[in-house]
């Protein structure tokens, strides 16, 4: 991944693991409410969180093999 990737991000582990169960078990698209209690939860902005969430979608998605952008396919 490009070097404003996920990696560039310099979280915690921790923050790694909530945003991570977060994404698995919550939603991968969070709506803004649940992105500000996430945001909250791991100590990071609502743009971080946001930020996180778009990279992290466009990493699942190529590794799905799917575009990394979202288009027509509802993931």
């Amino acid at each position: 991944m490009a070097s404003n990737g996920i990696e560039s991000m310099q979280l915690a582990e921790d923050q790694i693991k909530i945003l991570e169960e977060n994404f698995t078990r919550v939603s991968k698209h969070p709506d803004e409410s649940t992105l500000m209690l996430i945001a909250a939860e791991s100590g990071l902005t609502e743009e971080e969180t946001a930020k996180w969430f778009r990279l992290r979608n466009a990493q699942w998605r190529q590794a799905e093999g799917l575009p990394a952008q979202l288009g027509s396919v509802k993931d």
